[in-house]
């Protein structure tokens, strides 16, 4: 039987369905995810001169990073774990100020005057929700793994609803965020070695932690 890591057949156009990934916000695997998107825009525009109607060059602007989450309903809020675990620092002004953490009254961390006092406290919104970096890894059944992030996510928007029509409840998030890592393989670990790329030829004892095996 062929080596699964090394066959000629495993080795090339790999594929992942949404099945074979996890979705991990920080530390915290996210089992209610059901799907997540982005998008990339960036400010381009044309430079023009007299006598040319063709612009002569493009200057680049501003980068944006954006997207939506969508979460299967379950008996609670879909980042109730997320939330509980996350402090911000809040004013007297929001009524988030009256929750007690860990069953202790929130105790003031920074004083702006003397009627207005900072308090670190739990969210109870989901924009309130500090930072986190999104991490998603795929694995097949043929052992490919692949992972990308998004990183500095912070949730703007959150919406849902409940229908007598609707046989699944969902739970929807835009989000904002500062970076995104595309896509890559893993190979043993690492992600610098992408065995598609070194060709049919490659010697494969020559990359460290693969064993040569029988190709079909």
């Amino acid at each position: 039987m062929a080596d699964l890591t090394t066959s000629q057949y495993t080795r090339t156009y790999t594929s992942f369905s949404g099945v074979d990934i996890i979705a991990y916000f920080d530390n915290e695997r996210i089992g209610e995810i059901q799907g997540i998107s982005y998008s990339i825009t960036r400010e381009k525009a044309p430079i023009y001169t007299m006598g040319s109607a063709d612009p002569r060059s493009f200057s680049r602007g501003k980068r944006g990073i954006a997207g939506s989450m969508i979460f299967i309903l379950f008996d609670r809020h879909a980042l109730h774990r997320i939330m509980n675990k996350s402090l911000y620092v809040g004013h007297t002004d929001e009524n988030i100020i009256r929750r007690r953490v860990n069953g202790l009254p929130p105790a003031p961390v920074d004083q702006v005057d003397n009627t207005v006092v900072a308090r670190l406290t739990t969210p109870i919104y989901a924009d309130q929700v500090p930072p986190f970096d999104v991490t998603l890894t795929g694995a097949n059944e043929v052992g490919q793994v692949m992972t990308m992030g998004i990183m500095g996510a912070e949730i703007l928007n959150e919406g849902s609803g409940i229908s007598v029509d609707d046989i699944v409840n969902e739970m929807a998030f835009t989000y904002v965020a500062r970076e995104v890592t595309g896509w890559r393989p893993i190979e043993n670990g690492t992600t610098g070695i992408d065995i598609l790329d070194l060709g049919d030829n490659v010697n494969l004892s020559t990359i460290p932690g693969l064993v040569e095996g029988n190709n079909p």
